[in-house]
């Protein structure tokens, strides 16, 4: 590990929606001891108005949110991770590049909310329970005792968080 801040990286194939909003969650309740940055390995031209206007409507800063290729991440210059996480089954499947340094990485799958179908509450609804879901398990990840744990057990956890409640809520 390389220290505080860790750097964490969220990786889903559009870096639209779960993948923007696990960053800006990271890097609003962090508390400093993490930096997170989201890519994806087909970017999409921005984040997904429905991701930006929940993080705006929770109280969360979107500016300079972008969606942007994880090529950019494994340049030599980039920021060397501490930890990958990929939040969409697509992009877990998919052959990552080589990080900088040796990251921890682990799936924290959730469903895709940009695939929801149905009026415009329903499809709202499915991006409040990805941001409940992804502001569990990084609650979780950041009150992990990481330094006091070793790779194995510390890799053990991480699998753990993204075994967590990966069920949307039916109403």
């Amino acid at each position: 590990m390389s220290g505080s801040p860790y750097h964490v990286l969220f990786l889903c194939t559009g870096n639209s929606a779960r993948s923007i909003i696990a960053e800006t969650i990271l890097n609003a309740e962090g508390g400093g001891r993490f930096k997170a940055f989201s890519a994806g390995s087909q970017p999409k031209s921005e984040p997904h108005p429905f991701a930006l206007q929940l993080l705006d409507r929770v109280g969360l800063d979107t500016d300079g949110l972008r969606s942007k290729s994880w090529d950019e991440f494994a340049k030599p210059d980039a920021p060397q991770l501490d930890f990958v996480f990929t939040v969409c089954d697509n992009a877990a499947g998919e052959v990552c590049p080589l990080w900088p340094g040796q990251p921890m990485t682990a799936h924290w799958g959730l469903p895709d909310p940009v695939a929801v179908e149905g009026t415009e509450a329903e499809r709202r609804l499915a991006f409040s329970e990805t941001y409940r879901m992804l502001r569990n398990r990084i609650s979780i990840f950041t009150n992990l005792p990481i330094a006091s744990l070793d790779r194995m057990s510390l890799q053990h956890r991480l699998d753990e968080i993204g075994q967590r409640d990966t069920t949307l809520t039916e109403g």
